[in-house]
């Protein structure tokens, strides 16, 4: 194990001599810190990074005020990995970790160190709000009863989640290890295979649907909208979608109230604008953009509200937020919500090509900003930073371990503006199939499959290798790979020393080409 640099007194003495005379005359306590990861936001969602179309004026106060990122990546394409990378400080990839369905088995091991669980450690108390989407239980969940492991068993001392996206069953919430509000006399049932006798599915009742579903959708109907997968029972405990904004607000204003007098990590999932898009009636028709503007909007005003309660509370100057998403944009993921003919001029990669699903950089290059009243100068940062290194860097913060292991990369410096000097590279994953980003260059390796999936999104398929310049083709339209042999060597025998040993299959094949 190496001990991280700073500690919470050399990081006190670390931002006394970088701050002005003004903030130097209150020392600041052991800052609280958020995590609010948005769910499939892409780069150009957000009017702080040039979107035209939307206005998000609470999250660009988060941008306006801090450090904002031009060059962030979450470590994947979809959800689950990234998440899994964020909590563990591990690439994904080295698990073989993929999009989970409702029912599956939490994915990270109880016996390894996670970021709640160091920050808890180091004296946080720790919860979990929102969306999840790291499994639950062992494998053929009870719904029933105490679903373990779970948040807690990775180190989290309180949690209000859904088990895994709001388009999955069960579509409910589960509070430490509980279901909220179930009756014992309607017990949940959930399968993944077929449906139960007598439940209604959108194939079989499409007269029950008040959302078409535009592929994959097709199963159980809750609230009149299809899902993923089959649920019975546990009628007086499903979320009804157009609140479940306001109730995970209200679950973190709580915890907020019940953490004031101490130390706390949160980490704050939205679950917008993941589909299925049914924002509450106040957002309804406001952005011009159908249901996935409105959720965006939405979003917006979760993250308004959270920040109004740690001015009520007289914490925001002692607590750093940090705003993210987990994954690049998706206008078509299942549902005919009109997000693709309401886009308009809109563009939710922000002129990237790709999104959720891809190789390409609309993928994994997500919007990221940090947010330290009092304490971190504005600022726009070119630095190549990851999510992942999250684990490592809140280490030089409080003071915990960093295991020689993770991937991670401790910065803490350049999250909190004091450096530019980012990672040298990343490697970014879409489903297994693994990419880098070096310095200004994407490097993309050959693979099959189809150019395409339902979504309409790019997969980053290519015939030959790829190689794009970010700085003068942000769009990745000219693969230069060809024309730059002495790069194309370099950057394939850097992707190897990054990934030999961990994806031998992929290894082997590229090694042969």
């Amino acid at each position: 194990m190496k001990k991280t640099a700073y500690g919470v007194a050399g990081l006190l003495l670390f931002l006394s001599t970088a701050c002005s005379t003004q903030r130097e005359k209150s020392a600041p306590k052991t800052p609280n810190v958020i995590v609010i990861l948005a769910d499939d936001l892409g780069y150009g969602d957000i009017s702080f990074y040039g979107s035209k179309t939307i206005d998000t004026p609470n999250i660009d106060s988060l941008a306006h005020g801090g450090v904002a990122f031009t060059n962030a990546y979450a470590s994947s394409s979809t959800s689950t990995p990234s998440r899994y990378a964020m909590l563990t400080g591990m690439y994904p990839w080295r698990d073989d970790i993929k999009i989970l369905p409702g029912d599956a088995p939490l994915v990270i091991p109880t016996n390894i160190p996670t970021l709640p669980k160091k920050m808890r450690e180091a004296g946080y108390s720790t919860g979990a709000i929102g969306k999840w989407h790291l499994g639950m239980g062992e494998g053929k969940v009870d719904w029933n009863d105490t679903i373990r492991p779970g948040a807690r068993e990775v180190g989290f001392d309180y949690s209000c989640l859904i088990a895994a996206t709001n388009d999955r069953v069960p579509t409910v919430f589960v509070e430490n290890g509980g279901v909220v509000g179930l009756d014992p006399e309607d017990p949940i049932y959930v399968d993944y295979e077929k449906n139960f006798e007598g439940e209604p599915s959108a194939i079989d009742n499409p007269e029950m649907i008040r959302m078409p579903f535009a592929h994959g959708h097709n199963n159980a109907i809750v609230n009149g909208i299809p899902r993923i997968g089959y649920m019975k029972g546990g009628h007086a405990a499903r979320w009804v979608d157009e609140d479940m904004a306001d109730y995970f607000v209200d679950c973190t204003k709580k915890f907020l109230q019940e953490n004031k007098d101490r130390p706390f990590f949160l980490y704050y999932g939205l679950h917008e604008p993941h589909v299925p898009r049914v924002p509450n009636q106040r957002f309804a028709g406001l952005s011009g953009m159908g249901p996935r503007g409105d959720a965006i909007l939405e979003a917006d005003w979760c993250v308004g509200q959270l920040v109004a309660e740690l001015k009520r509370l007289d914490l925001l100057d002692n607590t750093i937020i940090i705003f993210t998403s987990d994954n690049g944009p998706v206008l078509n993921d299942g549902y005919k919500d009109m997000a693709v003919e309401l886009a308009g001029d809109h563009q939710p990669a922000g002129g990237l090509r790709g999104g959720k699903y891809s190789l390409y950089d609309g993928g994994t290059h997500i919007p990221m900003c940090i947010y330290w009243k009092g304490h971190i100068d504005p600022a726009v940062s070119d630095a190549l930073v990851c999510q992942m290194d999250l684990f490592a860097s809140l280490g030089e913060l409080a003071g915990y371990s960093i295991p020689d292991s993770l991937d991670s990369r401790a910065m803490l410096p350049v999250f909190l503006g004091r450096s530019d000097e980012g990672r040298d590279a990343i490697v970014i994953e879409n489903q297994g199939k693994l990419g880098l980003r070096a310095g200004k260059y994407a490097f993309m390796p050959p693979y099959a499959g189809p150019l395409t999936n339902l979504t309409g999104n790019e997969l980053g398929n290519l015939d030959d290798y790829g190689i794009f310049d970010l700085e003068a083709d942000p769009a990745q339209r000219h693969n230069i790979a060809g024309s730059n042999p002495q790069l194309l060597d370099s950057l394939k025998t850097l992707f190897l020393d990054r990934t030999m040993g961990f994806y031998r299959p992929f290894v082997e094949e590229v090694t042969l080409k």
